[in-house]
């Protein structure tokens, strides 16, 4: 059985904490596109922990935790969150990462920074992970994937020349930066293989053979369907698919045998970075949308950034639901909303005079506006309740009306940050 948990927004949706909860009765968890560039914020048992890179099944010392081959994977800093979590009491996980995985280099996160930089005002609002360079390498058929790290120096050496005589054209007359030497790129390599070498893995054939043996698997997205570079908010989005179907790409396993997919909404709609975003509110009610929101306020766990707050958009929701095949809608930090008297909700897009319940492409995107329907709110704590019968009932209206509008069952409420704050339906 192969489960994906995928975002339907933005991101930031709560799939850390949704992969973690499934994670229980998961045997391996496969994170299968993105890189450091989001995190997924998770409280357990052992404490609260941003991760970056590691999938969200680390917490348990049944599970093998991968890395696939459509990852970023940025290996110093995957094995600094390895110290990381080791620190804070988690037993050493069980990590495998696929010999067919690319890294994220130095120039990657260096070029990243500079083109920010060049395009000042009209930036993309980049984390600065090195994503979009290193996606750009990839599928220019210039990065380097880890069983590279296993050549002979010789034939590792010439692809490095051939590499970064393309770079330090960029960084000489472009952004007139330091140039790139062989030495120096080889040397980087070959402090990445001495640490990734102990866990380099065919993660196809390990799951090939782990799916033969009837194992239960969690594929665990990045960001959210808005941020797809098909079917997102193009430019505006990240460099790798972020929807479940990728999921079978990014890990090396047949389409068909996908049977869930778990996608994430947030009761509200919040987002990291720039691009349309229509039913954003602003001022005093963003910031105390953003205060009452997430564990500790709406801040990114990579960026610390506050997040932009909306109100929840069921326009796109149904769209990312679309999108992304979705079995099971997990409808996460409704708690969040408890000091509301009266909730908004977008239920179409006003462009040209005319409303919609589709959802458009970009350009169409930046001239709509929100059309909100207004549900009376709740006033009250609903964390500590375990039964969906027993929440109030503007609370219960309130997930009925959205589950009607998006079309999607919800089958999951999350009515607190921990593991174990939920309540199924």
């Amino acid at each position: 059985m192969v489960t994906a948990v995928v975002g339907a927004n933005w991101g930031d949706e709560g799939k850390g904490k949704i992969t973690d909860m499934l994670a229980e009765k998961a045997d391996i968890v496969i994170r299968f596109q993105g890189g450091a560039n989001a995190g997924h914020t998770i409280i357990n048992d052992y404490g609260r922990f941003a991760l970056h890179t590691l999938p969200s099944g680390v917490f348990y010392d049944h599970t093998t935790s991968i890395i696939g081959n459509g990852v970023a994977l940025d290996i110093p800093k995957l094995f600094k969150e390895i110290k990381s979590i080791e620190e804070g009491g988690v037993p050493t996980p069980k990590i495998l990462v696929s010999d067919r995985a690319q890294m994220v280099m130095p120039y990657h996160v260096l070029l990243d920074s500079y083109e920010e930089e060049r395009l000042a005002g009209a930036s993309f609002g980049s984390t600065k992970s090195g994503i979009a360079p290193f996606y750009s390498d990839k599928y220019a058929k210039i990065g380097f994937q880890v069983s590279e790290l296993f050549e002979d120096e010789t034939t590792l050496k010439e692809k490095i020349e051939r590499v970064i005589a393309q770079k330090n054209v960029l960084l000489e007359h472009l952004y007139h930066k330091p140039l790139l030497t062989v030495d120096e790129v080889y040397a980087t390599l070959m402090e990445y293989k001495e640490i990734v070498a102990p866990y380099v893995c065919d993660v196809s054939a390990f799951l090939y053979n782990a799916m033969k043996e009837g194992k239960n698997v969690l594929l665990e997205g990045q960001l959210g369907s808005m941020k797809d570079p098909d079917h997102g908010i193009y430019p505006m989005v990240t460099s790798s698919s972020t929807l479940a179907g990728y999921g079978a790409i990014g890990a090396g396993i047949p389409p068909y045998e996908i049977k869930r997919v778990v996608t994430v909404c947030k009761a509200y709609s919040s987002a990291v970075g720039a691009g349309e975003f229509v039913s954003e509110i602003f001022g005093e009610e963003a910031d105390l949308l953003r205060t009452h929101g997430g564990d500790k306020g709406e801040f990114g766990a990579t960026t610390g950034r506050p997040r932009r707050m909306g109100w929840f958009d069921c326009v796109a929701s149904k769209y990312g639901c679309r999108l992304q095949g979705t079995t099971d809608v997990a409808f996460t930090v409704l708690d969040a909303l408890g000091y509301l008297d009266e909730i908004p909700v977008c239920v179409g897009y006003e462009i040209d005079g005319e409303v919609t319940t589709d959802f458009p492409v970009t350009t169409k995107l930046k001239k709509a506006k929100p059309v909100n329907k207004v549900l009376p709110g709740w006033k009250c704590d609903i964390r500590g309740i375990t039964k969906y019968e027993d929440l109030p009932e503007n609370c219960r209206n309130y997930i009925e009306f959205i589950e009607k509008e998006i079309g999607f069952p919800i089958t999951m409420v999350s009515n607190g940050p921990g593991r174990h704050e939920i309540i199924y339906r």
